[in-house]
């Protein structure tokens, strides 16, 4: 067997067996295929696809490739939710105790963010003192003690995938669904859990700019969980503006909490609520999500996903009182009001725009090496659908050095677009998939 008659015949559009692709992948991983015949070989996926046999043994290898972790003696029902990225995506961190409260367990990789979207990892490090799971035996320990599993990535969970994703984002393949699907799919497998519900973004300030293309992107994940036997959902949400009101670590931690305590911008609100009663749903405690976002009111209301939160957060080595006094997260030294220079409803905010925005003073990544400053970011005041005055405050800009201040307020304001006709708030949730 050679890796150039497995490219010739994705190249021609054949489907290759479950040996060929094995014997490709485990030679790359060993250093025998080179990188040129595998650039050669996800161009041909690029264009040819993937049909279902060979993606779920393509994320089969890749998922195999690595240390797989499950979790002996936790005995609960486990949910791994993961999303595609957005701008102001802070789901995971009002979720996970939602779900512990609920009494069930979460378990998932947690990464760092590059460009116009913040990663996980980044908001919880604006807690002096937090540290992620590194190792297993970390995670296991944690996850007993408070239901809750966030681990950063490991060299040693899906190597491959970090080996082709480096070569896919120098040879244009990034794009690739199939590839796109089997990257996110071999990370959320090699993690045990029960269930997992997928968040796929949709819009401006999303990966996925369309809606085909999301439910593309969502069918085909939903394809490889199902085929390797696990449970799983697809929520397509919103990310044509902000979600939420808070752009930037420190200030999404904020935001996380006081929905936790029962104060959530009203989309942002409504998004976690829907995915925590999915996760009820699928668990077999309701039948219908209605009946399930009464079952996370109550644990919002009764102060016990709060609760978890602050159990969390100790465990892992940060201050609980957070909770209750938000000075002692990172603290931007000012502020500038962006105010509005049209009047009328605001009919679109673009997203990636106010990612953008609030990245260049800080918040976020242009290359691997920057260095993150957690206290800073945007706070969107105004969102789609809502009436404004010429001169009135839409959003604030929470800095700490001037240098990209200017920049990043023409960029906020460009990214505004208004209508003198009443403008209807859109959906937050568009599709479920299962």
């Amino acid at each position: 067997m050679r890796a150039v008659d497995i490219i010739e015949q994705k190249r021609d559009n054949k489907e290759l067996s479950t040996e060929e692709i094995s014997f490709l992948l485990s030679n790359y991983l060993k250093g025998n295929v080179p990188d040129y015949q595998m650039a050669a070989f996800l161009m041909a996926v690029y264009f040819n696809g993937m049909t279902d046999a060979e993606l779920l043994e393509f994320t089969k290898e890749m998922r195999d490739s690595g240390d797989i972790i499950n979790f002996e003696g936790l005995n609960k029902f486990l949910v791994d939710k993961h999303s595609t990225g957005g701008v102001g995506d802070k789901v995971t961190i009002a979720l996970e105790p939602i779900l512990s409260a609920l009494g069930m367990g979460s378990t998932k990789l947690s990464g760092k963010g590059l460009g116009h979207t913040g990663g996980t990892i980044d908001k919880f490090e604006a807690i002096e003192g937090f540290k992620f799971s590194n190792t297993r035996d970390e995670l296991i320990k944690i996850a007993n003690n408070t239901g809750i599993g966030l681990m950063g990535y490991s060299d040693k969970i899906v190597p491959l995938d970090k080996k082709l994703y480096s070569l896919r984002d120098v040879t244009g393949t990034v794009s690739s669904i199939p590839l796109i699907a089997s990257s996110i799919m071999s990370k959320k497998l090699a993690i045990y859990s029960d269930a997992i519900i997928l968040d796929v973004k949709v819009g401006n300030g999303a990966f996925m700019k369309t809606l085909p293309d999301a439910k593309k992107l969502a069918e085909t994940m939903l394809t490889i969980g199902k085929g390797l036997g696990r449970k799983i959902v697809a929520v397509i949400s919103n990310m044509d503006q902000p979600l939420g009101c808070a752009v930037g670590n420190a200030n999404e931690v904020i935001e996380a909490i006081e929905t936790l305590k029962g104060n959530g911008p009203e989309d942002f609100t409504e998004l976690v609520y829907n995915i925590a009663a999915l996760a009820l749903k699928l668990n077999g405690e309701v039948s219908t999500i209605d009946e399930g976002i009464r079952k996370v009111e109550e644990v919002i209301k009764n102060g016990s996903a709060l609760e978890k939160f602050a159990l969390f957060i100790k465990e892992s080595g940060g201050n609980p009182e957070i909770i209750n006094d938000y000075s002692i997260l990172p603290v931007f030294k000012a502020e500038l009001d962006v105010k509005s220079e049209n009047e009328g409803y605001v009919s679109e905010i673009q997203a990636e725009e106010i990612g953008k925005a609030a990245m260049i003073i800080g918040a976020g990544r242009a290359t691997k090496e920057d260095v993150i400053d957690h206290s800073v970011g945007v706070l969107v005041l105004k969102k789609v659908g809502d009436f404004v005055k010429k001169g009135e405050t839409i959003a604030k800009i929470c800095y700490n050095k001037e240098t990209e201040v200017e920049k990043s307020k023409k960029m906020i304001l460009g990214a505004y677009k208004f209508s003198n006709e009443k403008v209807e708030k859109p959906k937050i949730i568009f599709e479920i998939l299962d």
